[in-house]
C-alpha cells in the first residue's frame, strides 16, 4: 500500500485530469531572459515532469512591455514569443506532466522608469516611481491578458495561472495600501476586485473552458493596509464564480517584514489560511510555503487542509521528489533547506536561479554525471558538504571513492549550522547524504585522521578538508574570557551573561542567534512563531498583523556584536535572509557596532576603538570570536612530493567566507570531469 495514497490521487478538473496532487509552483530562473531558444527551459521543466510533478507552473511572463520584473523582461505579447515556448510544452508533455504559464505584471514592482501601478506610488524595493494606470490602460491592461493567455494557449501550455499576490500589480488593486483611486477601480473592495476579475473574465472568453486558469490569491498580504480575511474570501468566492479552476495560495508581500520562505519559518506554518478557505469554495484549492517533504504534504491533503501541494524550490533541490516519495524512497530526496542562497539570492542577482544543494538546478544541459570509461580509485579527505558531494557524485559515476574523516560523523561545518535555531533542516541534508554514501558505495571511514602516506596507493586525492578558526591577533587573545566560536556551538564552553561577539558575518550571526535562545526554536512551532513575527491568529486584522505586537522571548544574555568594517552590520549576508537575521536578533536587543579597531583584551573586558577613534571598554564575561577562517590543507604538500595528483575544493580552497553553495558546487563540477 503506498505511503502517499492522497498525494497520488489524480485530480479530475472536468475537462483534463492532472496526475497526482503536486504542483511545482513559480520561481523566476532568469532563463526566461536569457535562454534565447528555451532549451535550457525546456529541460529544466521537463526533468521535474520526468520526475513526477502533475501540474508545473513556469516562472512569470509579463501580458504587456511594462509589466516586466526589469527591463525588457518576457513578455507574452506576440506570436513569435508563443512559438519559442512550444518546445517547453512539448518536453512536459512527452513526460506525462501538464504545463501553466504564470502570467504576472510586476506593477509598481517592476524596476524599471516605465512601472505603473493603481495609484501614484513608489516600491521600497525598486528605486522607480510608479505611475498611476489611467481607465483606457486598465482595461488595456485586462485585454493583455486575455491576449497572453491566448498565446499561451496557441504554445501548447494547459492553461494559466494569473499572479494576484506577493504585492505585484493585482495585488496592488485590490489593497488599499496601494489603491488610493476614486473611480469604479478604488474605494470600496467590490471596486478594487473589480480589476482581478476582470481579468479571469477576459481570460476565459479568449480561451474557452477547456484551459486551465489558476488564481494565485494572497492569503494573507502581511502589511499594515491590506486585505482583510473577510475580502480574501469574498474574492475567493468571486473568482470561482468567473471561472477560475484551482485557487493557489501566495502568502505575504515581498515588501512584508515577515519571512514566508525562509528556514526559520516553521514547515507549513500558514496552511491553516488555506485550510480555512478550502470550506468556503468547491474549486480546488493548493497550500504552499515551507513544504518540503511527502510526509507533510501527505497530512495537509488526508487531513483536508487542500486538494493539491505546491512546491517550488523543493523541486530545485531534487527533479525526481515526487517518483521517489511514490516508490517508497522518501529517503532518497534531497531536501530543500530553504537557504534561499542559490535560488532567490541568484534571482535578485540577476543570475540563473539554482540550489544549494543540487547546483544542477538550471544547468540540466550542462551538469551532468555520465558513467566514467576510465575508472580511478580516489580518496577524497573530508566529510563536510564539499566532499560529500564529490565523493558521491564521482562514486556515481564508477569510481572507486574512500572517503576519510577525523570526527565520528559526517557533514563538517554543516553540523554547526544545524544546531543554530531556525536552521534544523540542515540535519535533512546529512540525513540525504548518509543514503547517498550507502546507495552508491562509497568506503566511508569516520574517525580516521590519514597522512600522505595513508593515501600513496590512490590514483587521485581530493583535499576538502575545511577550514581552521583564524585566531583574534590582538593583546590578550588568549585570556580566559575568549572563546572559540567552534566551542561554544559545541557545547565545550559556558557562557556568562554579558558577550561580545567579534565578526559579523554568517558565522558571527548564527553565534549570536545560538546564545539569544532558550528553549524550543519557534521554527519548530508554528504558532510560537506567529506570535514572534506579530502575525494575529484569526488573520481578521488588515493583512494579519495591523496593531498586533509580537511577543518576544528575550535573550539570556547581553550581547554585543562587533564589525571591523564601517556600514550596516551583516551587510553580507544573503539578499534575501539578512535582515530576517538582523530583525531577529533586534528583537533580542542585541547590539550591533560597527568601524570598530580592536585594542586589547583583559580582566576589564574588550577593549576597542569606536568608529570615532575614541577609545571604549565592554566589561563582558566572554568574548566569542568568529573572525574567519583559514582553509586548512596541511596534506597538500607531502601528497605532491609523492607524485599524487591532488584537488582542493571547499573550504580548503577559499574560506574568506565559508560558502557551502561553492563549495558543494565546485565539488560537483570536479566529480562530473575526473
Amino acid at each position: 500500500m503506498s505511503k502517499y495514497p492522497h498525494l497520488e490521487q489524480p485530480l479530475d478538473l472536468g475537462f483534463t485530469t492532472i496526475r497526482n496532487r503536486f504542483l511545482m509552483g513559480s520561481i523566476h530562473t532568469n532563463l526566461e531572459e536569457t535562454d534565447k531558444n528555451s532549451e535550457k527551459r525546456a529541460a529544466f521543466y521537463g526533468e521535474r515532469a520526468r520526475g513526477g510533478v502533475g501540474l508545473i507552473v513556469t516562472g512569470g511572463v509579463s501580458p504587456n512591455f511594462v509589466g516586466g520584473v526589469k527591463p525588457f523582461a518576457e513578455a507574452m505579447n506576440a506570436k513569435s514569443t508563443a512559438k519559442k515556448h512550444k518546445i517547453i510544452t512539448d518536453n512536459v508533455h512527452k513526460e506525462g506532466g501538464k504545463i501553466v504559464m504564470q502570467i504576472l505584471h510586476a506593477g509598481r514592482y517592476a524596476y524599471s522608469p516605465w512601472a505603473v501601478a493603481p495609484s501614484l506610488t513608489k516600491s521600497p524595493i525598486s528605486p522607480f516611481r510608479a505611475w498611476p494606470l489611467l481607465d483606457f490602460f486598465v482595461r488595456d491592461t485586462i485585454n493583455d491578458y486575455g491576449k497572453a493567455a491566448a498565446l499561451a494557449q496557441e504554445a501548447g501550455y494547459d492553461g494559466v495561472e494569473i499572479m494576484g499576490s506577493e504585492g505585484y500589480l493585482i495585488n496592488q488593486f485590490l489593497a488599499l495600501h496601494t489603491n488610493k483611486r476614486t473611480d469604479k477601480w478604488g474605494g470600496s473592495f467590490e471596486n478594487r476586485m473589480r480589476f482581478p476579475l476582470e481579468i479571469v473574465r477576459a481570460v476565459r472568453k479568449y480561451c474557452g473552458n477547456n484551459f486551465i486558469i489558476v488564481y494565485r490569491i494572497s492569503l494573507i498580504d502581511l502589511i499594515n493596509d491590506g486585505s482583510t480575511w473577510d475580502e480574501v474570501v469574498l474574492l475567493a468566492k468571486e473568482l470561482q464564480k468567473a471561472g477560475v479552476n484551482i485557487i493557489n495560495s501566495g502568502i505575504g508581500w515581498h515588501e512584508a517584514r515577515i519571512p514566508t520562505i525562509a528556514t526559520s519559518v516553521p514547515r507549513a506554518a500558514f496552511v491553516p489560511l488555506t485550510a480555512r478557505l478550502k470550506k468556503e469554495l468547491s474549486i480546488p484549492i493548493v497550500a504552499s510555503n515551507r513544504i518540503n517533504t511527502p510526509e507533510v504534504a501527505e497530512k495537509i491533503v488526508a487531513n483536508g487542509e487542500a486538494d493539491m501541494i505546491s512546491m517550488a524550490r523543493p523541486f530545485l533541490a531534487d527533479p525526481d521528489f515526487v517518483n521517489k516519495a511514490f516508490a517508497d524512497k522518501s529517503d532518497e530526496i534531497n531536501t530543500c533547506i530553504a537557504c534561499n542562497q542559490a535560488c532567490l539570492d541568484f534571482t535578485f542577482k540577476n543570475k540563473i536561479s539554482t540550489c544549494l544543494v543540487n547546483p544542477r538546478a538550471g544547468h540540466e544541459t550542462e551538469l551532468n554525471f555520465p558513467p566514467t570509461s576510465n575508472k580511478k580509485k580516489i580518496a577524497v579527505v573530508g566529510a563536510g558538504p564539499a566532499g560529500l558531494a564529490f565523493a558521491t557524485h564521482a562514486a556515481e559515476r564508477g569510481h572507486q571513492v574512500s572517503l576519510f574523516d577525523a570526527e565520528a560523523q559526517i557533514g563538517g561545518q554543516f553540523n554547526l549550522a544545524k544546531l543554530i535555531p531556525g536552521k534544523e533542516e540542515f540535519y535533512e541534508t546529512l540525513r540525504y547524504f548518509s543514503k547517498r554514501i550507502e546507495i552508491t558505495g562509497v568506503n566511508l571511514q569516520l574517525n580516521k585522521r590519514v597522512t600522505a602516506e595513508d593515501l600513496k596507493d590512490f590514483d587521485e586525492v581530493v583535499l576538502a578538508t575545511g577550514i581552521v578558526p583564524r585566531k583574534l591577533g590582538v593583546e590578550g587573545a588568549s585570556h580566559p574570557k575568549v572563546l572559540s566560536y567552534l566551542d561554544v556551538l559545541k557545547g565545550k564552553a559556558q557562557v556568562g551573561k554579558k558577550v561580545a561577539v567579534i565578526g559579523a558575518g554568517g558565522i558571527g550571526f548564527d553565534v549570536a542567534e545560538f546564545i539569544t535562545h532558550e528553549g524550543e526554536s519557534t521554527a519548530l512551532n508554528p504558532q510560537e512563531w506567529m506570535k514572534e513575527w506579530g502575525v494575529q491568529e484569526n488573520y481578521s486584522v488588515m493583512g494579519g498583523i495591523k496593531g498586533i505586537k509580537p511577543v518576544v522571548h528575550p535573550s539570556p544574555r547581553e550581547v554585543t556584536m562587533f564589525q571591523r568594517t564601517a556600514g550596516k552590520v551583516g551587510a553580507k549576508l544573503g539578499k534575501t535572509t539578512g535582515w530576517i537575521h538582523r530583525a531577529t536578533l533586534a528583537k533580542k536587543k542585541v547590539k550591533m557596532i560597527d568601524g570598530v579597531e580592536y585594542i586589547k583584551i583583559d580582566d576589564m573586558g574588550l577593549h576597542y576603538k569606536d568608529k570615532d577613534k575614541k577609545e571604549q571598554v565592554l566589561a563582558c564575561d566572554h568574548i566569542i570570536v568568529c573572525a574567519g577562517q583559514l582553509s586548512l590543507k596541511d596534506l597538500q604538500e607531502p601528497l605532491v612530493a609523492l607524485g599524487k595528483k591532488v584537488h582542493i575544493i571547499g573550504g580548503a580552497d577559499v574560506a574568506a567566507e565559508l560558502d557551502a553553495r561553492r563549495a558543494i558546487e565546485q565539488a560537483s563540477k570536479l566529480a562530473a570531469t575526473i
